[in-house]
């Protein structure tokens, strides 16, 4: 297991670098597209050796399983909405919907069930459920909609794309955070844990204002539509 930690860890540090400079360098240049390709497979990594650790290792896997699935699902959708897999596109979307409507539905219910329990289930707060399940029926309805629809376009695909990368990379953000801040001095601890991930929610909101209420996509070029779900 000391090899899956390792390339768990090195991914998850790789995924971090790359999502940050892709929020931030001007949308649709060179330096976006080639981080925000090295973000999506280091993120795919990452979630599947986490997996692996999770069950093999038993390690909180009713959090850590579906943060990956999650995490998964977002980044293979945002990637998707922007760029075609060809064949497999199709295939990768509907996965992709079906994990995003599990991970709500098992999350949301457990996070209900925390509540009825006085706050926590199995020693697990109430809070990461509702989170994880939120999101998860988000994507859902946003799977469902294209579905429907058909392939996004203009600020809707972008609006697409954005969150979705952005909120892989504040799960990724969320799980450093919590483990830099256990070996760090007892004051550091809470800027530690709330910086990172509230620089990536700022420029999360930041673009998505852009998109969708400034009504701006100037500077957010990512290519043609292509078949999402």
């Amino acid at each position: 297991m000391r090899m899956t930690y390792a390339i768990h860890i090195l991914a998850g540090t790789l995924g971090l670098l790359t999502g940050y400079v892709a929020i931030y360098a001007a949308k649709g240049s060179p330096l976006h597209r080639k981080s925000g390709m090295l973000f999506v497979f280091t993120m795919v990594t990452m979630a599947v050796f986490g997996m692996t650790i999770a069950v093999v290792r038993g390690i909180a896997p009713a959090i850590n399983l579906p943060a990956a699935l999650l995490t998964l699902a977002l980044v293979l959708t945002a990637l998707t909405t922007v760029r075609s897999l060809g064949a497999a596109s199709r295939w990768v979307d509907l996965g992709a919907t079906i994990v995003a409507l599990g991970v709500g539905v098992i999350m949301l219910t457990w996070g209900f069930e925390a509540v009825a329990n006085g706050g926590k289930r199995n020693g697990m707060p109430a809070f990461p459920f509702f989170m994880f399940g939120t999101v998860g029926m988000l994507a859902f309805l946003g799977d469902l909609r294209v579905i429907r629809a058909g392939a996004l376009t203009g600020a809707s695909r972008l609006a697409r794309h954005l969150w979705r990368m952005c909120f892989a990379l504040f799960l990724a953000a969320l799980s450093a955070s919590v483990q830099f801040a256990k070996m760090a001095p007892r004051p550091l601890r809470v800027p530690i844990m709330v910086i990172p991930m509230l620089v990536v929610l700022g420029a999360m909101f930041y673009w998505l204002w852009r998109v969708r209420v400034r009504r701006s996509v100037r500077g957010l070029v990512v290519g043609r539509a292509t078949a999402a779900a």
